[in-house]
């Protein structure tokens, strides 16, 4: 999620405060597969039949069934809806904080949906229990840490997919939308196609985010998918360095470590310590955790000449 973001924001500078959607999109396309996995008689997840509401399964629901469907859907969903959203947002030049407020916008709209639709998506609880992946008992250490092993492993293939991407000539471009849109309209590219294509990466790795979370945690529901969710991905990115391609991962760990952590010990005052954590980082440090090693180098060289 923090690299799909840190391209986006980063190096395209858009503000991206709706991730939480695309995360969602994958999350539950994965929860999905997995509890049609693990259905039992009728082939009925447990929570539809629990509540009562149908008496067979929504037309919707029958192909993630295949994980020949599910497994790309949960890519390739986000990136549509982000290919869509994107395609009237940015040839509108809607931008900045207007941006920022549509984007927040959409995660709040996709929430108010997931609740209303209780019989089909598990409202407010969400997709919970989640106890098989593709055969394994996620209750086994072993699976679970084989679990961890793959998403570390599809985290460093995407840290060199966004590595080529920022070090290529579209990177380059991508960055000077980024400072003068204008100045680049003038050159003949069009800003909006290069955007969009910054966005539709960043939503396609938030969705597979979303799905690799799901066997890792167990459950999907509407509260890890709205305005604050998607808030926090963004101070994770802004606290390791938006700018760089390993501050956003840093700032991520850093963030969900500190929400462990002190939440434990402070548990009623642990959001004033993420939102104070938030400013410090924007007003003493907006280059992020990142920046720490070349501001001491600066210092190291600066007491160099000085001698």
């Amino acid at each position: 999620m923090a690299v799909g973001i840190g391209i986006a924001w980063g190096r395209g500078g858009m503000l991206t405060l709706g991730q939480g959607v695309f995360f969602g999109l994958g999350g539950y396309a994965m929860a999905m597969h997995l509890k049609l996995a693990d259905a039992g008689p009728g082939g009925m997840p447990d929570f539809m039949q629990l509540y009562g509401q149908l008496d067979e399964l929504p037309v919707w629901w029958r192909p993630f069934a295949s994980p020949w469907f599910a497994l790309p859907a949960t890519v390739l969903l986000p990136m549509a809806v982000a290919f869509g959203l994107g395609s009237l947002v940015f040839r509108r030049r809607v931008r900045g904080a207007y941006f920022a407020i549509l984007s927040q916008a959409l995660a709040a709209a996709m929430v108010i949906l997931l609740i209303g639709q209780q019989g089909t998506t598990g409202g407010t609880n969400g997709l919970t229990d989640i106890q098989g992946f593709f055969g394994y008992d996620l209750d086994d250490p072993v699976n679970q840490r084989m679990v961890y092993f793959i998403i570390a492993g599809v985290l460093l293939g995407l840290l060199a997919l966004a590595r080529q991407l920022i070090h290529s000539r579209y990177g380059e471009l991508l960055v000077a939308v980024r400072d003068g849109e204008e100045r680049v309209r003038f050159l003949g590219y069009d800003p909006a196609s290069v955007k969009l294509v910054a966005y539709v990466v960043a939503a396609g790795m938030a969705g597979l985010a979303g799905a690799l979370f799901v066997p890792a945690v167990g459950i999907i529901s509407p509260a890890l998918i709205g305005i604050v969710p998607s808030i926090e991905f963004v101070i994770g990115v802004a606290v390791g360095g938006r700018a760089t391609l390993l501050g956003p991962v840093v700032g991520a760990v850093a963030v969900a470590w500190a929400r462990t952590a002190l939440s434990e010990r402070f548990p009623g005052t642990w959001t004033y310590l993420q939102g104070l954590l938030f400013v410090v980082v924007v007003a003493f440090l907006p280059g992020g955790l990142a920046s720490l090693w070349a501001l001491a180098r600066r210092r190291a060289e600066r007491a160099e000449v000085h001698k």
